[in-house]
């Protein structure tokens, strides 16, 4: 009984940690939300599209052959649905 409650305190104690460090995080994670939100806005009063800006963080995520098949895919699609450039 000894030795199962001592098992108990230190995986309590495991727990513990863990629960803190992804509460940390995820502060840190709202902290850092707010500073992109922030930068946006700023964008956007100095006359930049966000809706566009966000595009293109996508965009630069994407690996070259990922970014060209996905234009590949939107310009059949516009083929098919009659919308030209």
């Amino acid at each position: 009984m000894a030795d199962e409650l001592k098992i108990q305190e230190a995986d309590g104690g495991k727990l513990a940690s863990y629960i803190e460090r992804i509460e940390r995080l995820e502060e840190e994670r709202k902290e850092l939300g707010a500073d992109v939100r922030e930068i946006f806005a700023e964008a956007k009063g100095n006359g930049f599209d966000t809706k566009v800006m966000r595009q293109i963080l996508r965009l630069r995520k994407m690996t070259p052959a990922d970014r060209a098949e996905a234009e590949f895919l939107r310009d059949s699609y516009k083929k098919l649905l009659g919308i030209n450039e």
